[in-house]
């Protein structure tokens, strides 16, 4: 078991869409859906594709800075996503190592999740929830605004990705103050 001094690796459920801590059972399932869009992983600072998946996954399940999630959506997994480098004394986290599976993107789902998470989160005491969007990727950074995070700026040269390409990252975040405003 993974140290969580927060609380945040929780089962959360709203109608049809579930998360749960993702565990070695999903890892067919995750192959499977991750399969889906091979060209994606380009952009993402891991991948997450056929040829890498094992290794990736085997990494994130080991990883102590990220508390990983299982998306279902009617019981079907339908992605991932993960608290990144929470942080008690600072009281803040990150939402990313999120995939959905392309027949749930554009839709409810995503920001159906955000919301589990962004309640949970407030309601584990964070005072700041950030999400990091390679700036090549138009489509979250658009989810990250849809759902009202405010955009922060870009920190340049912030990582480098898997294939060796130094990415970008636009920083966008949801704060406490932010809650009423959000509905949350």
């Amino acid at each position: 078991m993974k140290a969580d001094p927060l609380g945040l690796l929780a089962v959360l459920e709203d109608g049809p869409l579930r998360l749960e801590p993702l565990e070695e059972r999903h890892r067919d399932a995750l192959r499977e859906a991750c399969g889906e869009d091979p060209a994606i992983w380009d952009i993402y600072a891991i991948s997450y594709a056929t040829a890498q998946f094992d290794l990736s996954f085997d990494k994130l399940l080991a990883n102590p800075a990220r508390l990983p999630l299982a998306l279902l959506v009617d019981g079907e997994l339908a992605g991932m996503t993960a608290w990144i480098d929470a942080d008690p004394a600072r009281r803040s986290a990150e939402i990313g190592n999120t995939y959905i599976r392309p027949a749930q993107r554009g839709g409810a789902v995503n920001a159906a999740m955000k919301r589990l998470l962004f309640v949970h989160g407030f309601a584990c005491g964070l005072l700041r929830i950030q999400l990091c969007v390679d700036v090549r990727n138009q489509r979250s950074q658009a989810a990250c605004r849809k759902i009202g995070a405010t955009f922060e700026g870009v920190l340049r040269n912030h990582m480098i990705t898997w294939t060796g390409y130094e990415r970008d990252s636009a920083i966008f975040s949801v704060v406490e103050r932010d809650r009423e405003r959000l509905g949350l």
